[in-house]
Formats: C-alpha cells, sequence, structure tokens
C-alpha cells in the first residue's frame, strides 16, 4: 500500500508543479497586460521599449512607475522642461526614435515649437545644460565641482539644487504617462483625462489607482476623446475648405518640426565621443572608487533629499534588473555590472577582476562594452556567441542589465560633483 501510494505521488506532483507554473505564466501574462492597458490608455499605443521590456514584467513596472513620477508628477522643473531635456539626452546618441517620442510629447504638454528648431531656439537655462549633458554621455568622469557651480551661479539663468538632480536623472526614455496617477496630486494632468473625482491630494502607487473595470472605464473614455479629436479635425477641413486655413497650418508646422527634426540640431561638439579610461601619469582625474561614494550610502541620500522619493524608484530599478529569475548566475550579473562601471572608470576594492575575465568570454565583453560606450553606434549589434542559445528574454535581460549599470555610473559621477560643491 506504501509503495502504490509513493508510485502515486510522482504523477500528481508532476501535475502539482505544471499546473503551478501555468499559473505562474498565466499571472505574468496579466501583469504585462494590465501595464500595456495602461500604456494604451496614457497614449494609444505602446512604444518600442516597454514592448521589449514585457519579458521582465517585474522589471517593466519598475521602470514604467520611474519614468512616470519623472517626466509627469509633481517636480521642481516645467513639464516642457523635462521632455526638453529627454530630447537632449536622446539626441546625443543620435537616438531619432526618443527624439520623435519626446518631441510630441512636448508639445502635449505646452512647449514651445520653437525650441524644436534646436538647441540655440531653447531658453539659455536648457542650453547651460549642453555641456553637462555631453559629459555625462560619452566621458563621465569629466564631471566636476566646477561644472555644478557653473549652472548654480549663472545669475539669472542659475539652475537650483533640486532642478539640477530632476536633470541628470534618466529622462531619455520613452513617456509613459499614466492617467491612473491623476489621483496623485498631479497638477500637470492633462484635463482630458483627469475628472473631477480624481483631484484628490492622497498619494497611491502605480498599481493601486484603478482595478479592472476602472480600467475598461478609462479605455472608453480614451477612444471618446479620440472620436471627439476626430471631429475637431474635421471640423479643422471645413474651415480650411472655407478660408480659415492658419489652424491646420500650424498643426502642419509643428508636426513637421517633428518628423524631420535632425537629432544634431539638439547638441553640439557632434565629435565627442567615448574614449578608453586608463589611469596615466598625464591624467588629471582619477579613477572612482565606490568605496568613497557609492550610490548606497552617499548617493541614494542626496537625491532623496533634493528631489523626493526619486532615490527609491531608482534604487528599486536597480535591485529589480539584478534580482530577476534569470539563466544568469549572481555572479554573472555582478561581473557584467562591474565591467561596464570599470570601462566608465569606476571601480570595487573588494572585487576580484579576475572573474570579469573568467565568467565573461571575449566576443561578451566587447558586446557589452560596444552598447554601453557607442549605442548610437551599435544600433544592430552583432549577438555574441556566448548569448546566442539563449532565450530572448535571457538576452534581454543583459542588455537591462548594460542600461542600469550605465544609467548609475552617471548618476554618480553628477551626485559626487554635487555633493563636492556642497561642501566646499
Amino acid at each position: 500500500m506504501i509503495i502504490c501510494t509513493s508510485k502515486m505521488e510522482f504523477p500528481l506532483r508532476t501535475q502539482c508543479q505544471r499546473v503551478h507554473k501555468q499559473v505562474m505564466v498565466n499571472g505574468e501574462k496579466e501583469r504585462v497586460s494590465l501595464l500595456f492597458m495602461k500604456a494604451l490608455v496614457s497614449r494609444g499605443s505602446v512604444d518600442a521599449v516597454s514592448q521589449q521590456m514585457a519579458s521582465h514584467p517585474q522589471y517593466l513596472e519598475s521602470f514604467l512607475r520611474t519614468q512616470h513620477y519623472i517626466l509627469h508628477m509633481d517636480g521642481p522643473l516645467p513639464l516642457p522642461y523635462r521632455h526638453y531635456i529627454a530630447i537632449m539626452a536622446a539626441a546625443r546618441h543620435h537616438c531619432n526614435y526618443l527624439v520623435y517620442l519626446h518631441s510630441a510629447q512636448f508639445l502635449r504638454v505646452g512647449g514651445d515649437p520653437v525650441w524644436l528648431q534646436g538647441l540655440e531656439a531653447a531658453p539659455p537655462r536648457l542650453r547651460l545644460l549642453d555641456h553637462i549633458n555631453k559629459v555625462l554621455a560619452h566621458q563621465p568622469w569629466l564631471t566636476a565641482c566646477s561644472h555644478i557651480q557653473a549652472l548654480l551661479k549663472a545669475g539669472e539663468q542659475c539652475w537650483s539644487l533640486a532642478e539640477l538632480v530632476q536633470a541628470v536623472s534618466p529622462n531619455g526614455t520613452p513617456p509613459t504617462f499614466c492617467p491612473f496617477d491623476a489621483a496623485n496630486g498631479n497638477a500637470n494632468v492633462p484635463q482630458t483625462l483627469a475628472t473631477p473625482s480624481e483631484h484628490i491630494t492622497r498619494r497611491r502607487s502605480l498599481d493601486s489607482s484603478c482595478d479592472m473595470v476602472c480600467l475598461k472605464e478609462k479605455i472608453q473614455k480614451s477612444q471618446e476623446e479620440r472620436e471627439k479629436r476626430e471631429e475637431r479635425l474635421l471640423q479643422t477641413q471645413a474651415l480650411q475648405q472655407t478660408g480659415n486655413q492658419q489652424k491646420h497650418t500650424d498643426m502642419e508646422e509643428e508636426e513637421e518640426m517633428i518628423c524631420f527634426a535632425d537629432p544634431t540640431r539638439f547638441i553640439t561638439d557632434p565629435d565627442l565621443c567615448y574614449q578608453e579610461f586608463a589611469r596615466r601619469e598625464e591624467d588629471h582625474f582619477q579613477v572612482f572608487r565606490v568605496q568613497d561614494y557609492s550610490w548606497e550610502d552617499h548617493g541614494f541620500s542626496l537625491v532623496n533629499r533634493l528631489y523626493s522619493d526619486i532615490g527609491h524608484l531608482l534604487d528599486d530599478r536597480f535591485r529589480s534588473v539584478t534580482t530577476l529569475p534569470s539563466m544568469h548566475s549572481p555572479d554573472l550579473k555582478r561581473a557584467i555590472w562591474n565591467y561596464i562601471h570599470c570601462v566608465l572608470g569606476i571601480r570595487y576594492d573588494d572585487y576580484d577582476y579576475g572573474e570579469v575575465n573568467q565568467l565573461l568570454e571575449r566576443d561578451l565583453k566587447l558586446y557589452i562594452k560596444s552598447v554601453a560606450c557607442f549605442p548610437d553606434a551599435t544600433k544592430t549589434p552583432v549577438c555574441p556567441l556566448s548569448l546566442a542559445p539563449l532565450k530572448p528574454s535571457e538576452r534581454i535581460h543583459v542588455n537591462l542589465l548594460i542600461m542600469e549599470a550605465r544609467l548609475q555610473a552617471e548618476l554618480l559621477y553628477a551626485l559626487r560633483a554635487i555633493t563636492q560643491y556642497m561642501i566646499a
């Protein structure tokens, strides 16, 4: 009888495991669907970058929450400034896709179309960011206290510390406004997406705003608004036929500015690019040692103090990408992270860099360095042989690690310079 029971347990256990796995898969699919529905409600589409991240819902959720907070929630910078800074960041790497997305968002939040003619047409305060933008993008180790001082003591065009912290936060990624956070005290929510009952001051997270019924209602409202816009367009066309063409002409001019805006219009010194970081006697810069200034002990508290809650959101992103379930071992993830920091001049005294050569094959190291340091020149990078056998989701995970490690490196350099300015 005991033998018979044990024989029955194995297929029963296997069946339970299969059911559990299927439940997990279905749960992840529902989670992705929920996130995509929120994006559809807000913009009528899901950007290509978010679609790629969909294979890792846990990370995608953290990513969307951070970007929404930076680009749309209450903060020291006006909404047009935020999207224009994102345009500058994306243009630095000749990313037409993100320049287009943020240009469209820039106009939707009331940005001046003239600014899209190029950097020289932007306000002087924004032009002042050009130098630190290109340094952080290509050679972040050159970021100095003097750069911060120049921005904070620029007379009438000076920046505040809070504004500067928001400006150097990750803005060059797809806009992801979510109308469900109209209840978060965000005064910048478009009126077409916010109802009077939603204007309350209680803060909520991205997930706790609405249930599925609310989602369906939002989608229906979004569709109704789209129909109204189409009706207004027809009315505009009717006015054009009667001789009133000015409004339609203005719309055409704005669309032309977006579609044909050359990313190089928003940058200076286009030849500046990544150069090999190597400590030599003639170099005036030193290796950035994490033991002296780290995200956990220094950067997190500073950024959170000057720009409330953003430190928690960024920290969640960094933790999320390094703890995603995957075939990659923790040692491999750390090797990728530390290798990227190393090529950007950041070193960990407690890490054996011999592990980088042991765990990362040469073709993988070349791939990682190319994507991290020359993203504009590697739009279709060759997949290294060591990644070829992996599932697409595993390869995407590697790219997410590269993106977040580089982001943290840039933030460390910028925040250290701000700290040096504050204690000088």
